[in-house]
């Protein structure tokens, strides 16, 4: 009967709309889990707090402290505003919504809790502020603010990443914004034509990346590019 009574419980949740979908509260999860086991245990341990990143688990126990499910969180400190104070807090919430989310408690909706979700949101929010003051932790730039890289190394940047949050602070910090398909294209048809007249006129491809000082042909600008043909059909590289 316990399914029976999970499902009647889970009626009883109350959901929060989040960018039109409807999410379930850990605390309607919690509710709902001691309608079905008043004397069951929600037992919480944080398995690593290290270099501002903390990560917690959660394992979920019946009446009989039998196991029902377990659930992991993690989360990252000043990630978003609420995290700024509350990381640890967090986290060990989002781990019991999806532990109680395995035993099937608000997953009519989402596995996912609205706490889990609001925070997802919140962490790929990013303020002017921040972006201005966002210093590089990688690369040949390691340690220089967003407006002191080489417009190039930004469009390489934009071009490679797949994380959102890093694309809106180079947007916001520097006014590049990731090339659309068309620029894309573009940029693929100028590098072929680039090597194409390398062999043509017989010039070393190190020649080009030195006038133009970059390491690589990828990293330079569609501007760039543009004018490195002018200056290979003039044989002025």
């Amino acid at each position: 009967m316990k399914y029976l009574d999970i499902a009647i419980a889970n009626e009883t949740i109350k959901t929060t709309d989040i960018k039109g979908k409807e999410y379930a509260e850990v605390n309607q999860r919690i509710k709902a889990f001691r309608m079905v086991y008043p004397q069951g245990t929600i037992q919480t341990q944080m398995i690593s707090n290290e270099n501002g990143v903390c990560m917690f688990q959660a394992r979920i126990y019946d009446d009989f402290n039998r196991l029902l499910g377990t659930g992991t969180a993690y989360e990252k400190e000043d990630s978003s505003f609420i995290n700024k104070t509350s990381y640890i807090e967090n986290c060990e919430t989002s781990a019991v919504g999806r532990a109680l989310g395995m035993c099937g408690f608000g997953i009519d909706v989402s596995v996912a809790s609205a706490e889990e979700v609001q925070n997802a949101i919140q962490n790929q929010e990013v303020t002017k502020e921040e972006a201005d003051n966002y210093v590089l932790p990688f690369g040949k730039h390691k340690g220089k603010k967003l407006n002191e890289v080489p417009k190039e190394y930004i469009e390489w940047m934009l071009g490679n990443s797949t994380d959102e949050r890093m694309i809106k602070i180079i947007e916001l910090a520097t006014g590049i914004k990731i090339p659309s398909e068309e620029e894309q294209d573009e940029r693929i048809n100028l590098l072929d034509a680039i090597q194409k007249l390398a062999i043509e006129k017989e010039i070393d491809l190190e020649e080009i990346k030195t006038k133009f000082k970059v390491d690589s042909l990828t990293d330079m600008t569609t501007e760039q590019m543009k004018k490195c043909i002018v200056a290979m059909n003039k044989k002025e590289v």
